[in-house]
């Protein structure tokens, strides 16, 4: 009686395996079309990339790219990854090709977009880490609150919150007392968020978008309103760079990891934290066994409805000290839904990564990359409008959450209210 279902499933499988081996076999292939008649035809001269800076006291030699040659080479390896696609029609390899196919396109148009020009690889590596930090602290917020089986949607509204209490605090106690402050107020929005969904047991959607409107309009409302008039409370301090004694003045990675300032260090160590609590502590077990099997976690004494209240306020103490690096990392001020809808793409760095805080980190650096790469290229004034390069963070979103990149598995329990029998 049972063999029927389970062959059938297993056919189904197979066939959806074997369509998106097709898929993405297509899609290497169309790339591939496009490197070599777009990328390597129109590229001429050398692609100069430094990776040293004059000031670096151990400097690396440029590297020197022939731009047309390397491009006839990558749309020849995009080819034939994409041509193995079909002919292998499926298996666990689809994910990875699709993936060194991508890394291979944004080779080939970072090499395009330099021929005949200098572009300082280490600088944009920087930027990326920078502009990674925010996006992997909203995912291990998501991460967070996911592993015991509530749905933020609230980050983008905690990252705001911690943006505007930043800034407001910072100019008021300085950049600790706004930093602190942020956390705190982070806190307590994830504090709210658990009340609604696990208390009340409101729809967990529902509840994130309402946070998400409340700190939107109120913000707004004082930005606007306050910070036009009073503009000492909207003047906070930056917390600066510091170098790490001797790693920071390794070649390429001294400055992208260790000449940084507290939110990227802070970034750091929070996910090696969450990392080791998570999969390497008994707390850690109880929390991800509430978010698969509430159930049998609550027969077994660990009480649910306070494993979810401390995790998702921990999620949002985290997005609040992420909140604060638009602040009092950056610029020092806040503007009117200045985070720009990085929490909604740190939960797509959250599925990405699989509901894991490295996964998530390695996930915000791709968003990172791609939002560097738009700031960076309008240097070299490529013929790309400048609107469309800005609209590659939110482009490579698109395809993560379209699972394109694979499909990835929540916790069983995800989004699921609990109600103690």
């Amino acid at each position: 009686m049972t063999a029927a279902p389970t062959q059938t499933q297993s056919e189904t499988m197979d066939t959806g395996k074997a369509r998106q081996a097709r898929i993405t076999g297509a899609v290497l292939i169309a790339l591939s079309i496009l490197v070599l008649f777009v990328f390597g035809m129109d590229s001429s001269g050398d692609a100069t990339f430094r990776l040293s800076r004059p000031t670096d006291p151990w400097a690396l030699p440029n590297l020197v790219v022939p731009a047309g040659p390397f491009n006839y080479v990558a749309g020849a390896l995009l080819a034939f990854l994409g041509v193995r696609q079909f002919l292998q029609g499926g298996g666990r390899w689809t994910a990875l090709s699709l993936g060194v196919g991508l890394a291979i396109l944004v080779m080939a148009f970072l090499v395009w977009a330099t021929a005949g020009k200098a572009f300082s690889l280490t600088g944009m590596l920087q930027a990326t880490m920078v502009r990674a930090v925010p996006i992997a602290l909203g995912g291990l917020a998501g991460v967070l609150c996911e592993r015991v089986a509530v749905v933020n949607i609230a980050i983008e509204g905690m990252l705001l919150a911690g943006a505007f209490t930043g800034a407001l605090i910072g100019s008021l106690l300085g950049g600790w007392g706004g930093l602190i402050a942020a956390v705190i107020v982070g806190g307590a929005f994830g504090f709210i968020l658990a009340a609604l969904v696990v208390t009340y047991r409101m729809d967990q959607i529902i509840a994130g978008v309402v946070i998400n409107l409340f700190v939107l309009g109120l913000t707004s409302y004082v930005s606007s309103q306050v910070f036009s008039e009073y503009r000492f409370l909207n003047n906070a301090p930056v917390f600066r760079a510091y170098k790490i004694p001797l790693l920071g003045d390794l070649p390429v990675i001294g400055p992208m990891l260790f000449k940084q300032n507290l939110f990227v260090y802070g970034a750091l160590i929070l996910v090696a934290l969450s990392t080791y609590y998570l999969f390497f502590t008994r707390s850690g077990l109880r929390a991800r066994a509430v978010g698969e099997h509430p159930h049998a976690a609550d027969t077994l004494g660990i009480n649910v409805y306070r494993t979810r209240y401390l995790h998702v306020t921990l999620g949002g103490m985290v997005a609040g000290f992420g909140g604060a690096w638009f602040t009092l990392g950056s610029v020092g001020r806040f503007d009117e839904n200045m985070t720009g809808g990085r929490g909604f793409i740190g939960l797509a760095a959250m599925i990405f990564g699989r509901w894991h805080p490295v996964g998530a980190l390695a996930a915000a650096l791709v968003f990172g990359f791609a939002d560097s790469l738009q700031q960076k290229l309008a240097l070299l004034r490529t013929p790309i409008p400048s609107d469309f390069l800005a609209m590659s963070p939110y482009i490579a979103t698109i395809i993560v959450v379209a699972g394109f990149i694979g499909k990835a598995q929540p916790p069983a329990a995800n989004g699921k209210p609990y109600v103690k029998e």
